[in-house]
């Protein structure tokens, strides 16, 4: 039973004479029936109601019949804020209902359907006349699982909006965050659910047009897609939810006229495709912006949504909003991250009779830029120059550090025709008082080509994992000469020489130079990652040199990576 104020009398219990004519004109009322004063007090109550609801009149007077009768379907005090006849009362309007459950003097339930209009003000202070009659059997308070269909108890809505908030902030990617909630509320609340959602560029697109069909998720794609754009005057309930002016129920009937925008012709087709009959509609709400729209509708189940559920969905959408947003910022960032990964990342050579292609992948779970980098340019002498880097750490301060030794290293490497290992030392030296980078390891080699055809690689390394030889019959081999410190570690200054080593690569080989990410993973030895990519490089040595990149970095990069991965490979002419 619903009831109205917030508790406390208003004009206390009227005196006994006027309890008694007040009786009177309720025992012409065949139903069970009380008066309620201003502060949902029971004024009065006539002999049916004594009957249905298993309390005296005595018992009933003077009682606040919410606290006292009001329950949910599952025996649990209603709120306030979810009280329909109080809603009504202060609209001034005649209001009726359904569904509603009351407790009775027994502790069991009873299901109701009520109608309340006002009372014009009298000297007993009524301000409502509530008529109800039960709609079903008496219930005992249930203690197993809660039936599927009918209205979420407190318990149930707030469980809901907990899970929600957790489903939605453990993702930061938008469509995973979409799916989530679509998978929250469908088939829980309702038969459908769309999501509209307005672009970066103020475009409205139909993200998701989604049913329950047996325990699967069905997308209506051909509901699917771009939005005529919002239109500024229109009263439409999407219309003014997109516009952020106000959440609505809504039914198939309100798109029915002339339509006044491009909007209301989708709506219209979305009723009659769906078959939904009742729909509650609300905004998804940002920080500083309206994100898009959720609507719910139903088509199977016959009950219409009410004004607490249009209450329930605002809480969700404000929760939906937080996340989409934060997931929207965390989206700008990785874009404006890999461009400027892409923009540090240098363009490859053109070298006439040599193949050369390069790959990057950044890690999975950080910003999307780092310390990995490749590079390859053409000397001063006509030497093709060759360099693999990683700079300790994968974020935005490992990128700046690592564009500052690629760019000292090219500058010493044009400007001295000096064995590797010396320019090497050169950018040890220079970068711990010229670049911000603490540690870094590279391979740095010189790619000449002899008199007699011969190509030949010297090469010096800094703590990095070393080169890969792969010849075209197969035969795969790890060039682990020339191993020094890695950058950072003062070199000269423990009096430790770098060197230089010398290898032949044979016609047809294929050179591969890469970072740890392609070998390395937690449980995992160093070694065995060294093996795994020997024997998949060995495999592929037939493979043209793009597929060859390819379908290394899908098979031997670790399932458990978590670090960038950069490589470049050079396939030698035969």
């Amino acid at each position: 039973m619903t009831a109205l104020g917030t508790g406390g009398p208003s004009g206390g219990v009227p005196p006994a004479g006027s309890r008694h004519v007040l009786a009177e004109a309720l025992g012409a009322i065949r139903a069970g029936a009380f008066l309620l004063d201003e502060s949902g007090r029971i004024l009065a109550a006539n002999a049916p109601a004594e009957g249905i609801l298993g309390w005296s009149a005595l018992e009933l007077v003077g009682r606040d019949a919410h606290d006292l009768l009001h329950r949910d379907r599952h025996g649990d005090p209603t709120p306030r804020a979810r009280c329909a006849l109080r809603h009504a009362m202060l609209a001034g309007r005649t209001a009726q209902g359904a569904g509603e459950w009351a407790q009775r003097g027994d502790g069991t339930l009873l299901a109701l359907s009520w109608m309340a209009t006002p009372c014009v003000p009298t000297a007993a202070s009524a301000a409502a006349l509530v008529v109800f009659h039960p709609v079903g059997e008496s219930l005992p308070l249930p203690s197993g699982e809660p039936a599927a269909a009918g209205p979420l108890s407190e318990l149930e809505r707030l469980a809901l909006l907990a899970e929600t908030t957790t489903a939605l902030t453990s993702t930061l990617d938008v469509d995973e965050a979409l799916r989530r909630l679509v998978g929250l509320v469908v088939p829980r609340l309702a038969d459908w659910a769309v999501i509209d959602l307005i672009t970066e560029q103020d475009e409205v697109w139909r993200t998701a047009v989604v049913h329950a069909k047996g325990d699967a998720l069905v997308h209506e794609e051909q509901l699917e897609g771009p939005m005529p754009p919002i239109p500024a005057e229109s009263g439409m309930p999407l219309s003014r939810a997109l516009r952020g002016e106000s959440s609505a129920l809504a039914g198939p009937e309100m798109y029915q006229g002339p339509p006044d925008s491009g909007v209301a012709v989708e709506q219209r087709r979305l009723f009659e495709v769906t078959g939904m009959h009742s729909a509650a509609i609300a905004p998804i709400r940002g920080l500083r912006e309206i994100l898009g729209v959720l609507t719910l509708g139903r088509s199977e189940r016959p009950e219409s949504f009410t004004g607490a559920d249009v209450a329930l969905l605002e809480d969700i959408t404000r929760r939906a909003g937080l996340a989409l947003a934060n997931a929207r910022l965390y989206q700008r960032q990785r874009k404006v991250a890999e461009t400027m990964q892409r923009h540090l990342l240098p363009q490859l050579p053109d070298v006439p009779g040599l193949g050369i292609t390069a790959r990057y992948l950044p890690a999975p779970d950080a910003s999307h830029v780092g310390g990995d980098w490749y590079d390859a340019f053409k000397l001063s002498d006509g030497v093709l120059a060759l360099v693999i880097g990683d700079v300790v750490g994968h974020d935005l301060e490992a990128a700046a550090g690592m564009a500052q030794l690629r760019n000292m290293l090219r500058a010493y490497a044009w400007s001295q025709t000096e064995p590797p290992s010396r320019i090497v030392d050169w950018l040890d030296q220079a970068s711990q008082h010229i670049a911000e980078v603490s540690m870094a390891t590279l391979a740095f080699g010189r790619l000449t080509v002899q008199d007699d055809g011969r190509s030949e690689l010297t090469w010096t390394n800094a703590g990095h994992p070393p080169p890969l030889l792969v010849t075209r019959e197969g035969v795969a081999r790890y060039l682990t000469d020339a191993h020094g410190v890695l950058l950072g570690l003062g070199a000269h200054r423990i009096a430790v020489r770098r060197t230089d080593a010398t290898a032949e690569l044979p016609p047809g080989s294929t050179l591969l130079l890469y970072t740890d990410g392609l070998i390395e993973a937690p449980g995992r030895s160093l070694d065995d990652g060294l093996e795994r990519l020997r024997r998949h490089a060995a495999s592929l040595a037939h493979r043209p040199l793009e597929s060859f990149a390819d379908e290394l970095l899908q098979r031997a990069r670790p399932p458990q990576n978590d670090d960038d991965v950069a490589l470049l490979a050079l396939r030698i002419p035969d």
